[in-house]
């Protein structure tokens, strides 16, 4: 089994090694991201985003982020890397509820998808894209933006993302606007799934989170972790096939809740992670290879309007 699982993980950093990269730096960070592609893309999956996606991110001879799946198929849905994103309307997407079998429905960050039946929407299922949208993207030394555009039915938006390093700093800001060019209301939520893989240490008694309030897990963590005071820690090396998994309540109604650090003793780095909105609702969940606290935004968005919000990123290396 271990054999089978080096093999895999060989195979899909050997698929990321062969994608065209842009790369930006700020003289003290150097990133690596993979653009988005509809026939060679690295990621051609319909869970997440398809911009930012962050191949490495290099700073002080340490890496944060990488590849963490040991399976690897272009249109898996996790087969993604770096601080990735998604949007849930209703837990599907825009038109998802109003589209019969055969009809479309919107995936922002994605395209236009196909509803192949009346089942529930499912987030680990790869539905058939059937229009990308326009997507444009413009590179500068120390910036990448992303731009989709896409209309369907009486959806439309335009979606903007850039990755910033700011200047002088070792810090990655994550910038965002949704403006609503269609007829109907959009509203959603948005998450990172912040798959943190840090110098390729596993996760462990060396991992841990620190929150801005007092977190309460809502399922039992297995042995493998614990909640001690505004930390969540863990108690033993996660083996391979064990896993973490569960929401996190205790957050109140201000932005200065969306405060997470992340640090690893073992790499001898950490993380320091805020955000200008509200979290509404925040999910944790690990393995091996990866710990990654998901906090969920809401979005709102009247024809005409726009919304606008920024993940910021600071990077730090442990005494």
């Amino acid at each position: 089994m271990r054999l089978i699982a080096a093999f895999l993980l060989a195979t899909a950093l050997f698929a990321a090694e062969d994608q065209p990269k842009l790369t930006i730096s700020n003289g003290l960070v150097e990133m690596k991201v993979l653009p988005p592609d509809a026939k060679g893309g690295y990621y051609q999956g319909t869970r997440f985003d398809w911009s930012g996606q962050v191949a490495s991110l290099q700073y002080k001879g340490h890496n944060w982020f990488g590849q963490w799946n040991a399976q690897y198929d272009p249109k898996l849905h996790d087969a993604i890397m770096g601080p990735v994103e998604e949007f849930r309307t209703n837990d599907a997407g825009p038109g998802f509820d109003e589209a019969k079998p055969g009809d479309s429905f919107i995936r922002i960050g994605v395209g236009a998808v196909r509803r192949p039946d009346d089942k529930p929407y499912q987030s680990f299922r790869t539905y058939d894209i059937v229009d990308h949208g326009k997507w444009t993207v413009k590179r500068r030394a120390d910036r990448v933006e992303f731009t989709q555009a896409l209309k369907l039915g009486g959806y439309g938006y335009i979606y903007k993302k850039t990755l910033r390093l700011e200047k002088g700093k070792p810090v990655l800001a994550i910038e965002h606007s949704l403006r609503n060019t269609g007829t109907k209301h959009l509203q959603t939520q948005q998450y990172n799934h912040n798959f943190f893989v840090m110098d390729g240490k596993p996760t462990g008694p060396d991992a841990s989170v620190t929150f801005a309030f007092d977190p309460r897990a809502t399922l039992d963590l297995k042995g493998l972790a614990e909640i001690q005071g505004r930390k969540l820690v863990y108690l033993k090396e996660l083996a391979t096939g064990q896993s973490t998994f569960t929401q996190i309540e205790g957050y109140g109604k201000a932005a200065s809740d969306y405060d997470l650090r992340l640090e690893h003793r073992g790499a001898g780095i950490g993380v320091h992670i805020t955000g200008d909105q509200p979290i509404v609702k925040l999910v944790y969940w690990s393995i091996r290879s990866t710990f990654c606290p998901e906090p969920y935004i809401a979005l709102s968005a009247e024809p005409g309007h726009e919304v606008k919000w920024k993940y910021t990123y600071e990077f730090y290396t442990l005494p």
